[in-house]
């Protein structure tokens, strides 16, 4: 049986590791079993020779929370877990909830509101140039302009916000593969366009700019 990925730096050196290839952020406890995306996604990339390291629940309030397994090789990628944050934190009435249960000891208070945006964002601060990619289901639900029940109105798509660089949704296990296979072989983020199962953000359309400002781009079928 494989042993837990590691959460720190401690548990790189019991593998002889002085880097990650991906440090997967995830806002639940880390658990490692297939009922958690982040467990699945992390181990089919240790199947294929990556080397993964988990922060689970890193406190955003902290930069170094997001530096615990130093400056990943290829990139971060991110889940707000196996719920939507704000549904996580709030009832329908929009009330706080008095638990967590994907926290240890159903414990609340351990990841932010809109939890995708805020660790993107800490992981840019952190390490600038690492690529950021963005992955569960608050991903996949907000990747284009949507309506959003807590504030009662429309958020463009939680890409924009985030600004990571690369967002995957639905069953993403072939766009992920896919897209570590281009960073390995070097090419850069922003020229990895067209994978199935992918939004990007671009800034010009062909032939055409669009007064420099971003165009959301959904590759579903991998033609452009």
């Amino acid at each position: 049986m494989n042993r837990f990925l590691p959460l720190n730096h401690a548990d790189m050196t019991e593998r002889s590791w002085d880097y990650v290839d991906f440090a997967l952020i995830t806002g639940d406890a880390y658990v490692d079993h297939p009922s958690f995306g982040a467990a699945i996604i992390s181990r089919l990339l240790e199947h294929h020779g990556y080397r993964v390291g988990i922060i689970s629940q890193p406190d955003w309030r902290d930069i170094n929370s997001f530096r615990v397994l130093g400056r990943p090789r290829l990139g971060f990628m991110i889940t707000a877990g196996n719920i939507d944050s704000m549904v996580n934190h709030y009832t329908v009435a929009k009330k706080r909830r008095s638990t967590d249960a994907y926290s240890p000891g159903g414990h609340r208070g351990l990841r932010p509101d809109r939890a995708s945006i805020v660790y993107a964002n800490r992981a840019r601060e952190a390490y600038g140039d690492v690529p950021i990619i963005l992955g569960g289901i608050e991903a996949s639900l907000r990747r284009l302009a949507h309506y959003d029940y807590w504030e009662d109105g429309i958020r463009r798509s939680i890409l924009l916000d985030s600004k990571a660089d690369l967002l995957l949704y639905g069953m993403a296990e072939p766009a992920l593969i896919e897209v570590a296979k281009r960073l390995e072989q070097g090419i850069a983020i922003q020229k990895i366009t067209n994978v199935p199962g992918t939004v990007v953000r671009i800034f010009a359309l062909p032939e055409k700019q669009i007064l420099g400002l971003p165009v959301l781009k959904m590759s579903s079928d991998g033609h452009r």
